[in-house]
């Protein structure tokens, strides 16, 4: 058994060297496929001309055509197998790339796909395998475009029932007469009002149908420090260099940049913001100086409804869909969102999103 075990393994690890050693694209393995294949048949064309014809008599000449004489092949001999060669490899390569290029549109659109879910159809061409999978991805597309309309009647349905309700209420509350319960039920129904806003805003994806368009961040970031200083708030934006702008859906991006700086000033106490270029990507970091974060909850935190269980109070306020909804947004744009506690206290949010 241990022979048999141990048998498998070096199988194992031959089959994964073996792939590794292997062209990772469907082009490269069509390529190399035929290359292979080309350069075989000339060895064994040539190992048959040279080594496997017949010996003949001194002074009696071969009948028919002439063959090669004993010894290496001549140079008109060698320039003829070049050229052939060199076009069946040339020919090998241009039919991988035709035959992988119906694949590799296919990819594209399926990336593209996460960015704009309206984009036309593919057309269903190339060979019967690519058109049965373009067929396959259009109809997932159809489907989900009428998955997202279903969920906005949806909403818009939910949103009209919770809010008539609610305007009542608002309404009944202008006309108790004591000035202390106006309030108290004014300020109840506008929280109401705003968790069910947020709410809504979050499950309808209100950015879906949104252009992209290239932004300049230091000029958002910037612009949206102003608004919270204008607001009260100790929010200040550091580091501000000049980069690239950042392909993106305006409001969406700026509703996430707004959400992790009104985290930070919940719960922090103030914001700054930091703009570091890494390569192709472009690190925006927020961060506060509060009581941070446990580490097991950092990661819960970016999931929709949840709070830390010391935020669970009325004076901090907000439903648990900040976070959740700047990780969805990050993850929109190509990018990524985490949280970590800072060494000198604190939490410190990293959004990372592509350049160009």
């Amino acid at each position: 058994m241990a022979g048999v075990s141990l048998l498998r393994t070096w199988r194992a690890r031959l089959a994964s060297g073996a792939e590794r050693c292997l062209p990772d694209s469907l082009f490269g393995r069509l390529a190399m496929l035929l290359a292979v294949a080309v350069i075989s048949s000339h060895v064994l064309a040539l190992t048959m001309l040279f080594e496997l014809r017949p010996d003949f008599p001194p002074g009696m000449p071969p009948p028919g055509l002439p063959l090669p004489p004993h010894g290496p092949p001549p140079l008109e001999l060698l320039l003829d197998i070049g050229v052939r060669l060199s076009a069946l490899l040339l020919a090998a390569w241009i039919g991988a790339r035709w035959l992988s290029d119906p694949v590799r549109r296919l990819a594209g659109a399926a990336r593209e796909l996460g960015h704009n879910i309206h984009r036309p159809p593919l057309p269903e061409s190339g060979t019967r395998e690519c058109r049965e999978a373009t067929q396959v991805f259009n109809q997932m597309q159809q489907r989900i475009r009428a998955q997202l309309e279903e969920r906005d009647q949806f909403v818009a349905a939910v949103s009209h029932d919770l809010r008539t309700p609610l305007t009542r209420l608002a309404l009944r509350a202008e006309s108790l007469k004591d000035a202390a319960d106006r309030q108290r039920f004014a300020k109840d129904v506008a929280e109401m009002d705003t968790m069910i806003r947020v709410t809504l805003d979050y499950l309808r994806g209100a950015a879906d149908a949104e252009p992209w368009v290239p932004m300049d961040m230091a000029s958002l970031v910037e612009s949206l420090a102003h608004d919270q200083q204008d607001c009260g708030h100790d929010v200040q934006a550091l580091t501000l260099p000049p980069v690239p702008p950042v392909r993106a859906q305006p409001t969406a991006l700026r509703r996430c940049i707004s959400n992790l700086l009104d985290n930070a000033v919940r719960y922090g106490g103030c914001a700054r913001v930091h703009l570091v270029p890494a390569g192709p990507m472009l690190r925006v970091l927020v961060h506060d100086d509060g009581p941070g974060i446990p580490e097991a909850e950092l990661g819960r935190v970016l999931q929709p409804f949840y709070r830390v269980e010391g935020s669970r109070n009325r004076h901090t306020g907000g439903v648990g869909l900040g976070l959740a909804a700047a990780h969805d947004i990050a993850r929109q744009h190509g990018g990524s969102l985490q949280l970590r506690n800072r060494p000198g206290g604190g939490i410190e949010a990293e959004l990372v999103l592509p350049l160009g």
